[in-house]
């Protein structure tokens, strides 16, 4: 039932409900064991995978606590499996009616940073707004404060603590699960939610049972589902195994590829199959490794390969991944039996994972997925959930790569080791896939082999003569090169390509957040006997669709130095492809200066450890030739990091050493660009934006009204059609009796036929009469919106683009771009009797352009 304040004065209350969330590893369990004044929950290294309940009673209170396991640091509610997000709101059913508090534990010993503030944001949205009425922050690991109060902690943190707080109406308390036997610290905090009750007028947290019963009801279907899925992956394993003779029923050897995204514990998988417990956890792959081993009397050769970004698609991958990820198949020679597709049981899996793991798939040439098996990590958090529970619950793109698959699975608990069932019901598995395929291993196409060895070859010729220009041009500024006392460097780059990182790591400090910031941030700490000045700007997409606001942030990093700055940065990731979008993106952002800025700019590559035992030289000339563009432009200038070791101090150093000789180049002399001129080109650039875009939909409008009178013709074929097949119809009824009396026998089961195939086929055109009609109502519309948004009246009267218009309105310059717009408004779009699309000019212009439709967009640098 619910609470209810026993009178005005009072404010303790007979029973007090209490939800404990937060991230993995903050201390939940222990808080609860602290507030129950009994060890109910486990905890220390075991993980709370399922949502439990406790009761007690403490100084006559009726308690009911409940442990919510801990989220993961996912920054988005996409990246959360949907099952985890729908049990996630059901927590708030097994306190009924409703929870007093949500008990938000924060650890003290860690950091609350922007990345950790955005995933409780995320996590309170799927509870609704209303949820930060009844949450408390319960900071655990109080011992850590030392001296320090909780206040002096908050205000020390930064502005993400202290906007959760606020988020909180500054309500807080701090535990020290070390001391349970102090109950003093239980009884504040129950005052503490007595007080936050009465604020809130007695009222809970109200459970919406709608909702509640809508989330049941999809996880009784996905149970179902998930039964079906099981009972035939089951009844597909009996068959596989009649395929397997007696003598086989131990496989001899078995050669594996391992394959997968980054950090879905692919490495994991391998040693626990091989029984290897000594290893570098969390230790990147950067090239294929074979290693063997045994597992019972069955000798594995197992192949593990550098992993691709999860949800990123094949083009985004650096040449030297796809090589190494191809290479694979040929260290198992003559080729691997199987290919385990390793994915995280733990998060998401939806439609860019699908694509991304197809496509890298595909690298490896036809008939892959018949001799792939999917094996499911971090088994351990499914909880009292199974593996098809997951596969059904996380909806069509999961199905549809198991389906791929041939229903072929595995779940395992790497964390488990020791634990020998789970290796070997994955060997029976493998071999009953191995005799699927009649024993025969994968055959791998020498010809990729052959190309990626020519191609290695004209890759190390090039990085050689690469290096030699570069050493020859350093050796040529050494002497003109002085130390500088002070730096000042400007980040530009892409988002996610290691700005932020690259920022600290020069600074030797966490100076800057590492997610994506929308504003300049300067920064500056003394590193190498010299003073340097870091300024991170926000990065840009490769749609190069920045907005004007984006642009004036991103230039502004460049102004807040009135000297100038001695190097512009250009970050760039050496784990991620550098292809035509990237260079077009890149290239809109560094016109918006002059072009003396390529003199103070350098190349800076992130991620070094990805390059494993290839220089950077290597990977410039095995990518894209978009890349080899950038550095020739930066005239051979570029250096590489790797932020995961920043205790090396050489690399940051050498960096320095760099700028230093660039500056050298351009004897002495620092970039300071004129911000007026910078103004003026973002305004030219969204201008010309505007103007490409008030193209494309007159073009746009053309393909509608062509369509539109393909369609019309077509229907009026049809109709014609029509009216002929109902005229020969009536032309045979009308024949003579005399003519039909001679094979009546003949006629009857001729005619018979021939009305039904007539009847069909006038339901047929109907059929396409219809659709024909609903399709050209609806570019009919289509047609009128596109006529409202650009063209001019019905009435002859031209008149001037919205677009232009807009720009009046918004008292922006008029110029040139305004009489372009204006006059493409009126632009004559038509063909000519080479099926080619004319610009029709005026007579008078002596102008007139013909463009074939394949190539209009890209002449016009339009996107289709």
């Amino acid at each position: 039932m619910e609470n209810t304040l026993e009178d005005e004065d009072s404010t303790t209350l007979s029973e007090s409900r209490l939800i404990l969330i937060g991230g993995r590893w903050s201390g939940k369990s222990s808080s609860g064991n602290t507030i129950l004044g009994k060890d109910r929950f486990e905890c220390g290294r075991t993980r709370t995978a399922q949502c439990e309940v406790r009761h007690e009673e403490f100084q006559g209170r009726n308690l009911i606590v409940v442990d919510a396991p801990g989220w993961s640091s996912s920054l988005s509610l996409t990246e959360i499996p949907e099952g985890d997000k729908q049990r996630f709101k059901l927590n708030v059913s097994k306190c009924p009616p409703g929870p007093d508090v949500f008990l938000l534990v924060i650890p003290i010993d860690c950091a609350f940073s922007v990345e950790q503030k955005r995933t409780v944001e995320e996590h309170m949205k799927l509870l609704g707004e209303r949820v930060w009425r009844y949450t408390m922050v319960l900071f655990t690991c109080g011992d850590f404060l030392g001296e320090k109060t909780i206040e002096q902690h908050i205000e020390s943190e930064g502005d993400s603590l202290k906007w959760l707080i606020e988020r909180c109406r500054n309500r807080y308390h701090v535990f020290n699960n070390k001391k349970k036997t102090d109950s003093s610290q239980v009884t504040e905090l129950l005052e503490k939610i007595d007080e936050m009750v009465w604020h809130n007028n007695g009222t809970h947290y109200e459970v919406d049972e709608q909702t509640l019963n809508i989330i049941r009801e999809k996880q009784e279907k996905v149970a179902e589902r998930a039964n079906d899925r099981r009972r035939r992956a089951e009844e597909e394993r009996q068959q596989r195994k009649t395929l397997i003779p007696e003598e086989m029923k131990t496989i001899p050897k078995v050669q594996m590829v391992l394959l997968g995204s980054r950090n879905v514990g692919k490495t994991s998988v391998g040693n626990t199959i091989l029984g290897i417990k000594d290893t570098e956890d969390g230790k990147r792959t950067a090239q294929s490794v074979a290693r063997k081993g045994f597992v019972g009397k069955t000798e594995i050769t197992l192949v593990d390969t550098p992993g691709w970004w999860k949800g990123f698609s094949v083009s985004d991958t650096p040449e030297a991944i796809k090589e190494e990820v191809m290479c694979s198949m040929f260290l198992c020679p003559p080729g691997p039996h199987v290919f385990l597709l390793v994915v995280d049981a733990d998060a998401s899996f939806n439609a860019k994972h699908l694509e991304a793991v197809t496509t890298h798939m595909e690298l490896l040439g036809e008939g892959v997925w018949r001799h792939t098996i999917v094996v499911f990590t971090r088994g351990d958090w499914l909880g009292t959930n199974t593996i098809e529970q997951y596969i059904e619950g996380e909806g069509e793109a999961m199905q549809c790569l198991i389906e791929q698959c041939g229903n072929r699975y595995h779940v395992m608990d790497n964390k488990n080791v020791d634990d020998g069932t789970q290796i070997a019901e994955l060997l029976e598995k493998i071999t009953e896939t191995v005799a699927a395929n009649g024993f025969n291993h994968f055959v791998p196409d020498k010809k990729i082999h052959l190309s990626i060895e020519e191609k290695r070859l004209r890759v190390e010729d090039g990085a050689r003569l690469r290096q030699s220009q570069v050493k020859a041009k350093r050796n040529s500024l050494k002497g003109s090169k002085n130390k500088l006392r002070e730096l000042r460097i400007v980040l530009l780059g892409m988002k996610t390509s290691g700005k932020s990182a690259t920022g600290n790591n020069l600074l030797r400090k966490g100076a800057f957040a590492t997610c994506q910031n929308n504003c300049c941030q300067v920064e500056e700490e003394e590193v190498a006997d010299r003073l340097i000045t870091v300024i991170d700007t926000p990065g840009w997409s490769k749609s190069s669709e920045c907005i004007k606001e984006m642009d004036k942030e991103i230039v502004r990093g460049l102004s807040v130095s009135p000297l100038g700055v001695h190097a512009v940065l250009l970050v760039v990731p050496s784990d991620l492809t550098f292809r035509e979008a990237q260079q077009v993106a890149l290239e809109e952002h560094m016109n918006l200066f002059d072009a003396s800025i390529w003199k103070h700019t350098m190349v800076l590559f992130t991620y070094g450890d990805k390059l494993a035992d290839k220089s950077i030289e290597e990977h410039i000339e095995r990518e894209h030739r978009a890349l080899r563009w950038l550095v020739d432009k930066c005239e051979n200038k570029y250096h590489v990091v790797n932020n995961m070791k920043k205790s090396d101090m050489s690399q940051v150093t050498e960096l320095f050493e760099k700028i230093e000789e660039m500056v050298a180049g351009n004897n002495g002399r620092l970039y300071c660009p004129d911000m007026n001129d910078v103004h003026h080109r973002i305004e030219e650039k969204f201008r010309r934006r505007q103007l490409k875009n008030v193209l494309k939909q007159r073009l746009e409008e053309e393909y509608r009204r062509r369509e539109l009178e393909l369609m019309i013709n077509f229907k009026e074929t049809l109709l014609e059609l029509q009216a002929d097949n109902k005229e020969s119809v009536t032309s045979t009824k009308s024949k003579s009796l005399n003519q039909l009396v001679g094979d009546m026998a003949k006629l009857k089961v001729k005619a018979f036929g021939q009305r039904k195939k007539e009847e069909n086929t006038d339901a047929k055109i109907n059929h396409e009469i219809e659709k024909l009609d609903k399709e050209i109502m609806r570019s009919t519309e289509l047609l009128r919106n596109s006529k409202e948004f650009l063209m001019p009246d019905l009435k002859g009267e031209s008149r001037r683009s919205s677009i232009a218009e807009s720009y009046q309105e918004g008292k922006m310059p008029t110029g040139q771009f305004d009489n372009v717009l204006q006059w493409l408004s009126t632009l004559q779009i038509s063909k000519n009797a080479e099926d080619e699309l004319t610009l029709n000019f005026s007579q008078t212009s002596g102008y007139r352009s013909v463009l074939p439709q394949d190539e209009f967009y890209a002449e016009a640098d339009i996107p289709e």
